[in-house]
């Protein structure tokens, strides 16, 4: 989950900057909130517009190590990853499993996600 930031793929440069205001903190102190992204991004779940813009653009995001992500969400996948990593690991594993079944990206992203461990 190395770009859990909230974008909607297009060809240009960069995923488009629509849905960068969203106040991921609010989103990550609220359980509701919380497991409704999860819930959609694992396919268990009614997704809202941003939700399903989310989990069409996360594989590439992934794939390509957000080339094409803004600095807003550059900036909101690693406030999500921190989140997830330290504070819900359960989570953080269940997407795991749904994105990156192989573990290619848990290699790609190693150094980063030791990174944020412990430090929420």
């Amino acid at each position: 989950m190395a770009c859990v930031a909230v974008t909607w793929a297009r060809p240009e440069s960069t995923y488009t900057d629509k849905w960068d205001n969203i106040n991921v903190d609010e989103i990550l102190e609220s359980n509701r909130l919380l497991k409704g992204y999860v819930d959609c991004l694992l396919g268990k779940g009614r997704c809202t517009p941003d939700g399903k813009a989310l989990k069409e653009t996360l594989p590439d995001a992934l794939e390509h190590e957000c080339v094409k992500c803004t600095g807003k969400q550059k900036s909101g996948a690693d406030k999500v990853i921190r989140h997830l990593v330290n504070k819900r690991p359960d989570l953080w594993k269940e997407l795991a499993v749904k994105y990156n079944p192989d573990n290619i990206y848990q290699a790609r992203y190693k150094d980063k996600i030791n990174a944020v461990k412990g430090s929420a």
